[in-house]
């Protein structure tokens, strides 16, 4: 479904990646592991089209996007679930996932997709008039995943959905990133904690200081003592 090849992206001078290449298959939960400035964010936004890359091809169902708008990938299928939520706080929970889909017309389909979010997190729809600058930090992150969810996507990028959440919040996020992958959304995730991540993924990638230095199936790679020493606390 999406191939990266040698993808360069810098900030002015810093060499944020350095010709990093992986890919991810259709229905497969893919995860990027690292430490804090691996290049795990710069590579999403990139294929998001937030960023541009310096060289190197975005390959997304057999089409090069590397200079597709933003706007034109999210059509494509790719939604971002950007790190820190990024909500708009002063709308209701309700409007949030209406902007989520924005581009879209059909609008049965879109009330349909909102209860598919309420089922997946019933507090939201105990919430859905509530401003969503109001919620807790897991309701937030909740609804930055349900409004992700709503253009339809066929690959959702998440970036460190666990961040800043209770342990018990935590696993219910990845339970629900378990069954959304199940209903047919392949995902790519970043994430710190790297037990959890690999706990779900099938595959891994290890990115140290914008470049792949390990990578394999997730269970291989969640046995390696290199990963384990550096990620795991092993």
């Amino acid at each position: 479904m999406l191939e990266i090849k040698e993808m360069r992206v810098a900030y002015g001078a810093i060499k944020a990646l350095k010709g990093i290449s992986f890919s991810v298959n259709a229905g497969e939960i893919v995860t990027l592991i690292g430490a804090n400035g691996a290049g795990k964010s710069t590579t999403l936004k990139t294929i998001s089209g937030l960023l541009r890359p310096q060289s190197g091809s975005i390959i997304f169902e057999g089409r090069e996007i590397s200079t597709a708008p933003s706007y034109e990938i999210v059509s494509l299928g790719i939604s971002q679930v950007p790190e820190g939520r990024r909500i708009f706080p002063r709308q209701s929970v309700l409007e949030n996932l209406e902007l989520g889909a924005y581009q879209r017309k059909d609008y049965k389909g879109i009330k349909e997709d909102i209860q598919q979010v309420f089922s997946y997190f019933p507090r939201l729809a105990e919430r859905q008039n509530q401003l969503a600058g109001t919620l807790s930090g897991g309701e937030q992150q909740m609804l930055a995943i349900g409004r992700g969810l709503m253009s339809r996507p066929k690959l959702m990028l998440l970036d460190e959905p666990s961040m800043g959440l209770a342990p018990l919040l935590v696993q219910d996020i990845f339970r629900i990133i378990k069954e959304i992958n199940a209903n047919g959304a392949t995902i790519l995730l970043v994430e710190q904690n790297a037990n959890m991540a690999l706990s779900i993924a099938k595959k891994a990638y290890v990115l140290e200081t914008g470049k792949i230095v390990l990578s394999g199936s997730a269970e291989e790679l969640s046995r390696n003592e290199q990963v384990r020493k550096a990620y795991l606390g092993g």
